[in-house]
């Protein structure tokens, strides 16, 4: 193979790989927000359960009349 021409086809076949690993990258920064953000989501669901008094164990008062 000519010189040029194998010059000319690894140039090619490089810009292809560049823009194969930029696509990559954003695809795979996206997926790692959302997991991010589900994870962050439910431990605050988890944190907020916590935070809340267990209805079970309080005592129920009676109706306040007027």
């Amino acid at each position: 193979m000519h010189p040029e021409t194998h010059l000319a086809l690894h140039r090619i076949r490089s810009a292809e790989l560049r823009d194969e690993a930029a696509d990559f990258r954003l695809v795979h920064r996206h997926a790692a927000r959302e997991a991010l953000r589900t994870r962050l989501g439910w431990t605050l669901v988890e944190l907020g359960l916590r935070v809340l008094p267990d209805r079970t164990a309080m005592v129920p008062r009676a109706p306040r009349t007027a």
